[in-house]
């Protein structure tokens, strides 16, 4: 028989480590879970992610990942934004970073919170000697999503993203399994309704159905996830998104009753960077520019890249001496085929010309880098 106190131990060290909203469920994933991960990765929607593919079967099940586990704690941490970041889509001279990278890397913030968590809950439980845990965010192959929405916390939009009643869009997970069983939360309806108006606002039209997500197609995933040249016919709807995308989690109708997060360490609104500033960024300066963020992750080559194609659907003919300066200097293929996208959208037919005489004479890989010229 399950004793209240001890969910009610539970929900007061949520609250005490500042968590906004926990919920608990057991191990066994929603129904069909596995088949529509294994369909997404037969269709090749995972792209160039192939540790999804490597992790399929650790994934199927958090048993997979630990026999032991008999319960998930599900912790939910609002990082809701102060404004509306689709206001900054218009912007075409800032480089616009998707809203969870506006502050310190949540998976260390988190991370630690739960391992602080996990210590003081097993000193509370009786049999502490028998109680194991295994702390998560969003790192391991866990399902955290379904998990999510099994535990009542929300439910998982017709974007694939998890939506909430009381923080719409943003929520970050951290998951707890135990090898104990507590009295577990019911599963949360899903309120989406008929609206759609998260599929229909995906400037590259990645999801293929209601709740079915192709990943390759993605601007989260081709400005983060995506090491080689962004295909052509994505780059144009990239707009001036460097760092993610934040645009079917913005258009949500239940953000109405979001609330700013009380987080200092998220939404601080550091990184609304000029393009001119950022095309600019060395290794070095890149690195210690995005000490401690997300953003660190893509590396400097990566980051240059998307910040050429926000600079190239910008208009602004002042950027083309930063482009040039890096289709001549930079020691990267990939900044210098982007910038010379970006030149060719800026229209300055005469350095174009120089420039491509000269640069593909210099290049030893013709072919990767035909794929940046239009």
């Amino acid at each position: 028989m399950y004793k209240f106190d001890e969910k009610k131990i539970i929900q007061d060290l949520a609250k005490e480590f500042n968590f906004d909203i926990c919920k608990i469920t057991d191990t066994n994933l929603p129904t069909n879970t596995d088949e529509r991960l294994k369909k997404f990765i037969e269709l090749g929607f995972h792209g160039e992610m192939n540790w999804l593919a490597d992790s399929y079967e650790r994934r199927k099940s958090p048993l997979n990942l630990w026999e032991e586990a008999k319960s998930a704690i599900i912790l939910g941490l609002n990082y809701g934004p102060k404004d509306n970041p689709l206001k900054k889509i218009n912007k075409k001279n800032l480089g616009n970073i998707s809203v969870y990278a506006q502050g310190k890397d949540y998976h260390k913030i988190i991370k630690g919170r739960l391992k602080l968590f996990s210590s003081k809950l097993i000193s509370k439980l009786p049999n502490a000697k028998k109680i194991k845990i295994k702390v998560f965010v969003d790192t391991a192959p866990l399902m955290e999503k379904p998990l999510a929405e099994k535990s009542g916390l929300g439910w998982q939009g017709k974007h694939t993203n998890l939506v909430s009643r009381d923080f719409g869009s943003w929520l970050f997970l951290g998951i707890i399994l135990v090898n104990h069983s507590f009295e577990y939360d019911t599963q949360e309806k899903n309120y989406c309704g008929s609206c759609t108006k998260c599929l229909d606002i995906c400037p590259t039209n990645a999801f293929y159905e209601e709740n079915k997500l192709d990943a390759s197609k993605c601007i989260s995933y081709l400005t983060i996830e995506h090491r080689n040249p962004i295909p052509k016919k994505f780059r144009t709807a990239i707009g001036n998104r460097i760092f993610g995308c934040d645009d079917c989690l913005a258009i949500c109708p239940w953000n109405k009753y979001a609330k700013i997060t009380k987080e200092i360490h998220f939404n601080e609104n550091k990184y609304n960077f000029d393009l001119n500033e950022l095309l600019n960024l060395s290794d070095q300066e890149f690195r210690n520019k995005f000490t401690g963020s997300p953003i660190k992750r893509i590396g400097r080559d990566r980051f240059i890249r998307n910040c050429c194609i926000a600079a190239g659907n910008s208009k602004n003919k002042e950027l083309i001496p930063k482009l040039v300066n890096l289709i001549i200097k930079d020691q990267s293929f990939l900044v210098r085929g982007a910038a010379i996208w970006a030149l060719q959208q800026l229209d300055n037919k005469n350095n174009l010309k120089n420039i491509k005489k000269r640069h593909l004479s210099f290049e030893k890989n013709k072919e990767v880098l035909a794929e940046w010229y239009v």
